[in-house]
């Protein structure tokens, strides 16, 4: 896994430059992801791909049990996204660069203004069918239940006017737990779900939108 990042990462940085960041990402990501999940091995099953169009873009969000839960968003949902990851996640040899490069968004968690600039200065890569991935509970569940949301995904949403993508994934926490390198084989399944409007939402909604966006991914839990 380690020597595999390591080429894979260097691989989207590479094309990132030279091409550019849409075959970076496929070729960096999506093969790197599905190359893990073959050695692991991981069986991904996934429903609901109907409610996917892939020349919307969207604010992607997800439950987060595992590390694994990225390589099955990678692997398997097959849209270009770009990342909302935290600023620690830049240091790790071959998956910093090409993430870097490829565009992926990173956030210091510890500093909301330059949270914030991160995010504003990643709009104008959210267009032309390109979505953007949000974990919600902003980390790993520990216990498998749904975390609480916060609001960066659904606030970015409502300025961009676009559709919000909710996502389950589940099996993820089997196959490596948190805190853990005890990795297993297991099958995973991903549900995506129709997409929410968010036309008639505002800041004064914005409670009721993510109560719903958490009962929707929670339904499939």
């Amino acid at each position: 896994m380690i020597i595999s990042t390591l080429i894979f990462g260097s691989i989207a940085a590479s094309l990132a430059l030279l091409v550019n960041p849409r075959i970076a990402s496929f070729i960096g990501g999506v093969i790197w992801a599905r190359f893990l999940g073959l050695i692991t091995p991981m069986l991904v099953r996934v429903t609901g791909r109907e409610n996917i169009n892939k020349k919307q873009s969207y604010v992607i969000i997800s439950n987060h049990q595992s590390h694994y839960d990225v390589l099955v968003l990678y692997g398997w949902l097959g849209i270009d996204f770009k990342w909302v990851m935290k600023q620690e996640l830049r240091k790790i040899p071959g998956l910093g660069i090409g993430c870097e490069k490829i565009g992926h968004i990173f956030i210091d968690r510890s500093n909301r203004e330059r949270s914030l600039a991160s995010i504003n200065a990643a709009k104008e890569k959210i267009v032309d069918g390109t979505s953007v991935i949000f974990f919600p509970e902003g980390t790993r569940g520990e216990t498998g239940e749904l975390g609480e949301f916060k609001k960066g995904a659904f606030k970015l949403a409502l300025e961009m006017k676009l559709p919000i993508l909710p996502i389950t994934i589940k099996g993820t926490s089997q196959i490596l737990p948190p805190r853990t390198f005890n990795l297993k084989p297991g099958i995973v399944s991903m549900v995506i779900h129709p997409a929410i409007d968010v036309q008639d939402h505002n800041e004064d909604t914005l409670p009721d939108l993510m109560m719903t966006a958490h009962q929707i991914i929670a339904s499939a839990l």
